[in-house]
């Protein structure tokens, strides 16, 4: 009896794609590599991926194609987290910031569809994190690259929808100088891996996943999607020359210097500045003063004043190019 060809599921946020052009594509990939029709589900504004998601492992598909920008790749991430089913990236977005710390190739359609038909399995951490307001019930998440508290979260909310549609990423430097001139800090009690205690004053908090944001920015330069560990920064600048620091540090120090062995000698042996503190660990519990802003991945998900998060090593399994295995 000749064996079943194998059937994949496409998750598209119909806003980010070219639906004529990503059919023919689809179509074209199917032929290419003997597979059967892509089961096609389309997100909604009250559904961003989950049911969709949730519908492609009951139909028993062999790969889930997240075809939007990174809110569609996270929420469709949670879904498959820990199923075994792969997930593909086409990458749609703004940001697409899996897709950048995975090294895989942005802008280009049959690329992505020969990795999600015929590429190699590499399984990846996840973040999942409980969140709190007061004594509201905990609300569970799970993130890819980056959960932020402070600056980057009051960014984004601060960030014009409709610019960000014409522009991308520039329409964050509106509102980052928006949010700059905002000088409330966060007040915090924090535990790594279930040590000592901490208190500290900051701007902002940041767990990190992955290392590189757009722009080829490199936040958390240590920072590798397999190791089982997050990379954490806490920002807490003193005035202008406190940012300063951080501008070098991360633009100057991490952005052109160690991308070299030169540089890196230049830059001597852990070189930190006051103004950034990072940490490694696979647990991380936060206490606010008060309610603040929650980004995971680049969007907002509301206030917590307390925050759990953890490393779910190695429980997504995303296809890359065979080169890339």
């Amino acid at each position: 009896m000749p064996e079943q060809p194998r059937t994949a599921a496409i998750v598209v946020n119909p806003v980010k794609v070219d639906e004529p052009a990503l059919r023919a594509a689809l179509a074209e990939a199917e032929k290419r590599w003997g597979w059967a029709e892509t089961l096609w589900l389309e997100t909604t504004e009250n559904d961003p991926g989950t049911g969709q998601a949730t519908e492609a492992l009951e139909r028993g598909v062999d790969v889930v194609i997240a075809a939007g920008g990174d809110g569609t790749v996270r929420t469709v991430a949670e879904t498959l987290r820990g199923t075994g089913v792969p997930i593909a990236l086409l990458p749609s977005g703004t940001g697409n910031l899996l897709a950048r710390n995975l090294d895989l190739t942005l802008d280009d359609v049959v690329n992505a569809l020969d990795s999600a038909f015929d590429g190699g399995d590499r399984k990846i951490d996840m973040g999942v994190v409980e969140l709190r307001e007061g004594t509201d019930p905990i609300r569970r998440h799970a993130y890819l690259v980056m959960a932020g508290v402070g600056i980057d979260a009051r960014m984004i909310a601060a960030t014009d929808d409709d610019l960000k549609a014409r522009h991308g990423w520039l329409a964050y430097v509106k509102a980052m100088g928006k949010v700059l001139r905002d000088k409330n800090e966060l007040r915090i009690r924090y535990q790594l891996d279930k040590g000592t205690r901490h208190s500290a004053r900051a701007h902002t908090v940041l767990i990190g996943n992955c290392g590189s944001l757009p722009a080829n920015v490199l936040l958390l330069p240590d920072a590798a999607v397999d190791d089982g560990e997050f990379d954490i920064v806490v920002l807490r600048p003193e005035g202008f020359v406190g940012w300063v620091q951080i501008a070098v540090k991360i633009f100057w120090e991490n952005g052109v210097l160690r991308r070299t062995t030169v540089g890196r000698r230049l830059m001597g042996a852990d070189r930190e500045v006051r103004a950034m503190n990072y940490f490694k660990g696979s647990e991380f519990i936060m206490r606010l003063s008060r309610p603040e802003e929650v980004e995971l991945d680049g969007d907002l998900f509301g206030r917590a004043s307390a925050l759990r998060t953890w490393v779910d090593p190695s429980s997504l399994t995303v296809k890359v190019p065979r080169a890339a295995e």
